[in-house]
């Protein structure tokens, strides 16, 4: 088992940036692989961005590619994505995700590769 708390919401205006945080207790960390989520109301939930056990391996949506960066520290066991250039359809809420791998390239894709997830954090646009 892993508990996934996620942190770094909030009120961004249009343009801006936002750093996330998600923090894993139990299991060892680097045995899993992370990603992020997002959904609003009525919609299913859409990939944002993965990194695989150690890091060298990442994965962005095509909404994300050139305006997000992910990383993780495996002594910390955090992960850390960020999005820039925030545009008002980033309005969701994000959800940290851990998936039990045993490869150490796998990056995450799709929501039912996850084994655990966090409680999400709210994403909201100012503008």
């Amino acid at each position: 088992q892993v508990q996934l708390v996620e942190s770094g919401g909030g009120l961004v205006q249009a343009g801006g940036s936002l750093r996330l945080s998600c923090t894993a207790s139990g299991r060892a960390f680097s045995t899993y692989a992370m990603g992020w989520f997002r959904q609003v109301p009525g919609k299913e939930r859409e990939f944002v961005v993965a990194i695989s056990r150690t890091g060298e391996n990442k994965n962005y949506a095509d909404s994300m590619k050139g305006r997000a960066t992910i990383s993780r520290d495996n002594g910390k066991d955090t992960v850390f994505p960020q999005m820039n250039s925030l545009k008002p359809e980033d309005t969701a809420v994000y959800y940290c995700t851990a998936a039990a791998v045993r490869t150490l390239s796998v990056v995450l894709t799709r929501a039912s590769q996850s084994n655990f997830w966090g409680q999400g954090t709210q994403v909201d646009d100012s503008s």
